[in-house]
This record gives structure tokens, C-alpha cells and sequence, in this order.
């Protein structure tokens, strides 16, 4: 276990290591609770090393320690060694002894059902031997293991291999955080890739006996993602052989670590029969990311965890231009940013809110957050947008050219542009040291044919900076004219001041704006409109996000009237929602999400940031008679767009057959409200692939049904952890308010339950925190259900429990009663002896607000 006593590190602090590496080798002998690594260093001093060195180390017996052969005595302090050095190049040598099967907290060397495997991203390498675990750090690794297993795998490419052994050497320099190590009973689905300069990759995904079913998916999205890189940024994989592995127990989604991928199952396994439509993109997607990293986080990695947006930003950005070519790009891109919106704005308005690149932190664990990839990746976006695609291009050739082999900063990232295009981009540079969103708030007039449009922005204060400077905003826009037509097609205004006004001249009659096209900025947008003025958006608008944003405007604006004023939802948005369900020319999957209700969540974040109190309760209700509304005012319409939507033939997890399934749903589920789910218990029955059992099921529990439906899926699939994951998760995500905190008790108290797992700790309590009425319910059980686990949760993990502290994060938004609730529980997780240093650092930001 960490140790909890808070020591806070500052980017400005960063010094060099005073050594290089020249290579490494590890021998690792297997044992389950007493595992020998015995490293071999050669270090050579820098000019100005200090004469002894520093080496990382947790949770290990120190067995011996050499310099060039002969023995030494290092002094053990905390979180590592000290030990005098030789001036000239030397070779350093240990042997320490490692409890794999004791470690519970998922980090290092560790077990997962007989399996050994590691994760040490950020900072589990110094858990596997005494080592400078620092990203600015790189060398070439030679790894031989000493096993029983029949499969030893690490990085690189094999060397060699025997009864009991099996060596890796990877090539490239790399720091410890992308080392792994992969040793059990394993059977691979095999494939071949060739490059675009005709070299031929081994690929191999990984898996436990039984799995192999599950695996044809992720080698497809495999090969499609390397050939991608191929032709849009001109990456080619460089080790003759590309390893992924399926692990159950994982702390992420997943680890890019060089040519050998550590996946939670999750994110990789996937047949029609146990995975839906979204496992299928998301899993696609995952391993796009994972292997995107293989230039961008690897070739070219972080100077110190600082910089960690760097990696992830960019790559984060990578993937969903994959997603977008390799599916619909509006849709994506309405999927990410209501996934923007939910996650990382609350973040940026909370306690948790920090810049894309913190300056400071405690533990860098609880830095992998929805600001550094998500935001990150925003950013990445807004540069592309400003400098234009060609302009992008030639800049990523210099990055790659420039900084292959080396560990990076922002700044480097950012000189690559400013040397490509001559831009200055020293005010841009704040969207990484600001935190909080921005307000954009907008005005306008038309007079003798000039439309002004003046825009203001303002961000609010954050934890440690209350004060804002300006920031470059890219705001892509249109104009559309009284019949629909466009009279102005996209152009971006790059707003760099306080306030300015932007005028277009020469207009016959006052144009409808469209703005913030393609959500081309992380802001809030603040303008006065009609509903009339949005449903003629929702009509007419030629930009399909800010069609979409149009339409839930309108959702939202309806739902808080009735939640504030009691009116009944509005007319205007009925009328443009039947028109846009029952337009068959319109993307399936855009329809479905023009059908997708705002989350209560968001309502609530949109009450608070209007000066309202939310009151749970009122918005959960409001919602469901807003629901009940549509559905009867659909009614006539709904049997048939059910027909018309179901998908024929055999499943196939394409883009247009997850579209038609996606606006079958949200059929199925208004339907469900009227004939008291007779439709979905049919189609639970007959279903022949998850997502329309899970959609059956799912329809049938949120109106309080399918007890019996329920329990046939649980008969069906108690053996397939993936699917029983699915099954937790949807009791609790679909549970009246009321039973939501009783139905989480009850599923912990499940024999299938298992806290040590973070897939299964997830599912009951990452599902209680979505369940926005039920956690919020005023009794506060749910708050100290969720704080009974994390207490007893952070002894074993402490990287799952201080992520899952981030559901207290929107306390300050309620009520005095839900705040004094709230805060008795943080404070009672707060007092807790031996916290760790990662639930220590969250609840501490988290009661500072």
C-alpha cells in the first residue's frame, strides 16, 4: 500500500536524471507470493551527476545489490534506495523478491486468476524492482522470464525460448511505464498484418481458454487501425510482432505498453451473442487508442506525468478521427461531446477542476482524469481548426520527425506548430494552464443590412486561480436565412479578446446564427433564443451537431419549465420532434439521438448554473412525464418506426445496422410505456444478440417489470463474467429511486459479487452514481452505501476507490440537507486510519470546496 502522507510535487521542480541508462536486463523467476527480479543496469553519469543515486522502489525485500560485481549496502529510505556511484560509466545489480498474489491493488506485478500480469502506468515499475520510474527516463529493455506457464510474454520481439523460459528484447528505448509482463495459460487468435513498406507483423490476441470466440472483432479493428495510421498520419509499426492480451482484472481499459497490450477484457472481447452495439464501437475504438500510442505516447512519450495530456490528448483525439471514418462522424461527435459534457465539464465546475496540464499534484493517478484526455483532446481539435487540415498535417510530420526517441513537454508539442506555420500560439497555450470552462455569452442586432454578432467570454474562478486571462476561441458559425436556406456558409471567428464584435454586411433580412459548429470549442454557450428560433435550427440547420444541439435545447428548456414553472412540455419541441422520428431519410442513429433525453444529471448542472437549487425528486419526475408525453404523442407512429427499424437478417455491429438498432430502442422504450412492455418482453424472448436482449430488458426494468425477464438473464449467463457485469449494473442504473440504494445492497451481498474486481465494483457503484435521483435520494443512502465500499475498498485498491470519490464531486450544487449528508460522509471516509495517498488527495480536494 502507498504510503498516505501527502508530499505534493510542482511541474516547476522538474529536474533531469543525473544518469543514463544504457540497457536493462530482467530475469524474473515466477513464483505466485514470492517472485524473484533480478535487474542488471548499466548507468553512465551525466556531467553534473550528484554522487549517489536514487532509486524508486515500493513493496520490495531487497535480496542483494552490486555495483559492477562487487556487493553493496544501500541505504533503504522511503520510496526507495540511496546509494553511492561511481563516477564513470557502472553497472548496477539487484535481486528482489516480489508478492504477486498479495497484491491487490492492480498496480506492478500482480495476479489475476492464475494469470501474472502488470500495469505500470503511472508508476507500478518501482513495485517490480529498485529503478528511476520516471517517463523521462528510456532504455532498451532485454527480458527473460522463468516460469511454469506455457505462455511468457513482455515487450518487443521473442529471442528465444525453452522448457520453462521464453526471452524478449525490445529495441526501441522506452521508460518503465510502458514495461509489461504477461505469464499464464493462454490461447492466442493469431493474424498476420504487412506494413506499407511490405515488412510482415505477427498479431495475436490473447485469452483464457474459452474466449477464443470473442476475439475475431478486436483483431479486425487491429488491422483496420494500423492501416489507418498508415494512410492518415504515415505511421508504421516497427517490432515484428504486436501482442494483445485480455485480462479480468484491470484497474483501466486499457495499456499501450511496446508490442505487448495489457487489456481488460472488456475492451476487447466481443460476440453478437455477449456484447452490444456500444461494446462493439467502444471496443473498436479502445484498441485504436492503444495502438495509435505506439507514436504518440511511445515513440515519442512525456517528459514527466505533467505533461501527460501530451500523450493522451493527442491520442484520444487520433481515435475519434478513427471513429469518425471508420463510422458517422456526426454522430460521434455528438456522442463525445454529451460524454464532454457530463464528465469533464462537471469537472472543470467542481472541486476537481484542474488545468489540462496540472501544475501540481499529489498522486498522479488521480490525474487520469476526463480534463487530460477528453479536454486534451478538445484542444488538440481547436489547433487543428486554427491552423487548417494541411497545416496540421505538415506539423505532425515535424513532431514525429523532430522528437521520435525523446520524452516531450507542451512546449515542444506547441513549437512544432508555431516553427510549421509561423503562428504565435503563447495565448493559446492557456486552454493547458487555465482550468474551468469558459462562458461564451452572445449578442446580436441586424441594421441596413449588417448583422453584428458580439461575443464575451468569461471562466469562472477554479480551485487556485480565480482570476481568467482571454483565451484563443475558435467559433465556427453560420448563417442561415427565413426560409432555411444558407446565406453564409462555415467560417471560424477566432476570438482572442475579452469582448469583440464580428458584423456581415450586405444581408437582404436579419440571418438565424448557427454557432459553435461541430462544437468546435470546450465552452458554454449563452444566448437568448426563441424556441421558435431553435426548432427552425432543429429544421434547417445544415450542421448536424448544431442541429442535434437545437433539439436538446429544446428538451432541456421544456423540462425546466416544468420542473420550475409546472408547465407541460413545450409544443414547439413536440411538434419538431415528430417531424425529425418520422423523417426516414435522416440517419437512424441521429434520429435516435434527437430521441435521447438530456440526462438528469445535466438538467441539474444547468439548474445550479442558472441560480436554481436542483432538487432531485422534481427532475426525476419531470423526466418521467416528459417521457410518458412523447411516447402518447408518438403513439400513433410508433408501431410502425418499430417495424421499420428492426433490423433482418444476421447481426452484423456495422455502423448502419447499430444505427437502425439504436432508434429501435428508443422506440421500443416509449413503447414500453404504453403497452406495459408487451413489445419488449416479445423481444427479449426472441432476441438471437445482446443489444436486443439487453434493450429488451433495459425497456422492461426502467417501468418496473421484467422481474422474470430479469432472472432468465442471470440463468442464462451467471458464467460469462462480461455479461454478468452488464446484469449488476442494470439493476441498479434501472431502479426507482426509491429501491436504489436497497437494490445496490442487495447485489453486493450477491455470491457473483466481487469487490476486489473493478469490473464488478463498477457495475453496482459506477451505476449508483449515474442513477442521478436514486443517489441523490434524500434519505442519503446511497452516500453511505457508496461510502461503506470505499472505506473498505481503498485497503485493497486505492487507484479504483480515489476514482470513485468523484461521484461526492457535484455535492456543493444541492440542497443544505443532501450537503450536510454528503460532507458526514466524506469526512467520515477522510478520518479513516490508513488512508491511502489517492483517496486521501480526492477527498481532501473534494471537501475543499
Amino acid at each position: 500500500m502507498r504510503d498516505a502522507a501527502p508530499q505534493t510535487i510542482y511541474l516547476k521542480d522538474y529536474t533531469p536524471f543525473g544518469f543514463d541508462i544504457d540497457s536493462v536486463h530482467l530475469t524474473f523467476r515466477l513464483s505466485p507470493s514470492a517472485t524473484r527480479v533480478i535487474s542488471r543496469i548499466a548507468f553512465t553519469p551525466k556531467a553534473d551527476a550528484p554522487a549517489e543515486f536514487f532509486l524508486h522502489g515500493e513493496q520490495l525485500t531487497l535480496i542483494s545489490a552490486k555495483i559492477d560485481g562487487a556487493p553493496v549496502t544501500p541505504e533503504l529510505v522511503e520510496g526507495g534506495l540511496r546509494c553511492a556511484v561511481p563516477e564513470v560509466p557502472f553497472v548496477w545489480e539487484a535481486e528482489v523478491e516480489i508478492d504477486p498474489a498479495g497484491n491487490t491493488a492492480l498496480e506492478g506485478l500482480y495476479m489475476s486468476n492464475g494469470m501474472y500480469c502488470t500495469q505500470c502506468e503511472a508508476e507500478g515499475f518501482r513495485q517490480i524492482t529498485f529503478y528511476p520510474d520516471r517517463p523521462d527516463v528510456m532504455s532498451v529493455f532485454t527480458v527473460r522470464i522463468e516460469g511454469a506457464e506455457p505462455v511468457l510474454l513482455s515487450n518487443g520481439n521473442p529471442t528465444g525460448q525453452g522448457d520453462g523460459w521464453a526471452e524478449w528484447h525490445d529495441p526501441w528505448p522506452k521508460p518503465a511505464y510502458l514495461f509489461a509482463l504477461v505469464a499464464g495459460n493462454l490461447v492466442n487468435h493469431p493474424d498476420r498484418f504487412t506494413t506499407m513498406s511490405g515488412k510482415d507483423v505477427e498479431l495475436n490476441i490473447w485469452v483464457r481458454p474459452g474466449d477464443e470466440g470473442k476475439c475475431a472483432f478486436g483483431m479486425e479493428a487491429l488491422k483496420k487501425s494500423m492501416k489507418w495510421d498508415e494512410d492518415v498520419y504515415g505511421r508504421e509499426y516497427d517490432l515484428d510482432i504486436f501482442n494483445i492480451v485480455a485480462v479480468d482484472d484491470f484497474n483501466m481499459g486499457a495499456m499501450e505498453n511496446k508490442g505487448l497490450n495489457i487489456f481488460n477484457s472488456s475492451c476487447v472481447l466481443a460476440s453478437p451473442e455477449t456484447s452490444t452495439d456500444a461494446n462493439f464501437e467502444r471496443i473498436e475504438a479502445i484498441i485504436a487508442h492503444e495502438y495509435f500510442h505506439n507514436w504518440t505516447g511511445n515513440r515519442i512519450t512525456c517528459r514527466d506525468w505533467f505533461q501527460l495530456c501530451l500523450k493522451e490528448g493527442l491520442t484520444v483525439f487520433r481515435d475519434a478521427q478513427f471513429t469518425s471514418d471508420m463510422r458517422s462522424a456526426p454522430v460521434k461527435r455528438i456522442g463525445d461531446v454529451i460524454d464532454l459534457r457530463a464528465r469533464q465539464f462537471a469537472e472543470d465546475n467542481g472541486p476537481l477542476a484542474h488545468p489540462v496540464r496540472p501544475d501540481s499534484f499529489q498522486e498522479i493517478n488521480n490525474f487520469y482524469t476526463a480534463t487530460v484526455y477528453e479536454k486534451g483532446a478538445e484542444l488538440i481539435g481547436m489547433l487543428k481548426r486554427l491552423v487548417g487540415d494541411q497545416a496540421y498535417a505538415e506539423a505532425l510530420q515535424l513532431y514525429f520527425d523532430r522528437h521520435d526517441g525523446q520524452a516531450c513537454t507542451i512546449e515542444d508539442w506547441l513549437t512544432v506548430f508555431e516553427d510549421s506555420t509561423g503562428r504565435d500560439l503563447s495565448q493559446f497555450k492557456l486552454w493547458y494552464e487555465q482550468a474551468g470552462t469558459p462562458r461564451l455569452s452572445v449578442t446580436d442586432s441586424f441594421q441596413d443590412g449588417t448583422y453584428s454578432l458580439t461575443l464575451e467570454q468569461d471562466t469562472p474562478p477554479t480551485p487556485g486561480q480565480p482570476d481568467k486571462s482571454p483565451r484563443v476561441i475558435p467559433v465556427a458559425m453560420g448563417l442561415l436565412g427565413q426560409n432555411g436556406d444558407e446565406v453564409l456558409g462555415t467560417q471560424v471567428l477566432e476570438m482572442t479578446e475579452r469582448k469583440q464584435t464580428f458584423e456581415f454586411p450586405g444581408l437582404a433580412t436579419r440571418p438565424v446564427p448557427s454557432l459553435l459548429r461541430e462544437f468546435s470549442a470546450p465552452v458554454i454557450l449563452q444566448r437568448d433564443s426563441s424556441n421558435a428560433e431553435k426548432a427552425f435550427l432543429l429544421a434547417h440547420d445544415t450542421d448536424p451537431f448544431n442541429r442535434w444541439e437545437a433539439g436538446n435545447a429544446l428538451a432541456k428548456d421544456s423540462r425546466l419549465a416544468m420542473i420550475l414553472e409546472g408547465k407541460a412540455p413545450d409544443q414547439d419541441y413536440l411538434d419538431a420532434l415528430q417531424k425529425l422520428v418520422r423523417d426516414d431519410q435522416l440517419d437512424p442513429a441521429f434520429r435516435a439521438l434527437i430521441l435521447q433525453p438530456p440526462s438528469q444529471s445535466d438538467l441539474a448542472q444547468t439548474l445550479h448554473d442558472r441560480g436554481h437549487t436542483p432538487d432531485p425528486q422534481a427532475i426525476f419526475d419531470a423526466a418521467e412525464t416528459f417521457s410518458q408525453t412523447i411516447a402518447q404523442v408518438l403513439s400513433d407512429s410508433l408501431p410502425r418506426l418499430f417495424a421499420d427499424t428492426t433490423v433482418e437478417g444476421p447481426y452484423s455491429p456495422d455502423a448502419e445496422g447499430a444505427g437502425k438498432r439504436a432508434l429501435n430502442f428508443r422506440i421500443l422504450a416509449l413503447l414500453s410505456r404504453l403497452d406495459g412492455g408487451e413489445q419488449a418482453a416479445r423481444q427479449f424472448e426472441a432476441a438471437d444478440n445482446m443489444t436486443l436482449q439487453y434493450a429488451a430488458l433495459t425497456c422492461l426494468l426502467t417501468i418496473e417489470r421484467g422481474d422474470e425477464q430479469s432472472q432468465s438473464f442471470f440463468t442464462q449467463w451467471q458464467d460469462d463474467r462480461l455479461v454478468m457485469d452488464k446484469w449488476f449494473a442494470l439493476q441498479v442504473a434501472c431502479a426507482h429511486p426509491d429501491k436504489t440504494a436497497a437494490t445496490a445492497d442487495a447485489l453486493i451481498r450477491h455470491p457473483l459479487f466481487d469487490m476486489k474486481n473493478p469490473n464488478r465494483f463498477r457495475s453496482v457503484f459506477g451505476a449508483l452514481a449515474m442513477n442521478h435521483a436514486g443517489f441523490h435520494h434524500a434519505s442519503g443512502a446511497s452516500y453511505t452505501l457508496l461510502a461503506d465500499r470505499l472505506i473498505r475498498l481503498d485497503k485493497l485498491n486505492p487507484q479504483t476507490t480515489a476514482r470513485m470519490c468523484s461521484a461526492f464531486q457535484t455535492w456543493k450544487r444541492y440542497d443544505p440537507a443532501r450537503q450536510d449528508l454528503i460532507k458526514a460522509q466524506l469526512e467520515r471516509i477522510a478520518s479513516t486510519d490508513g488512508l491511502s495517498r489517492d483517496t486521501n488527495e480526492m477527498i481532501t480536494r473534494i471537501l475543499d470546496a
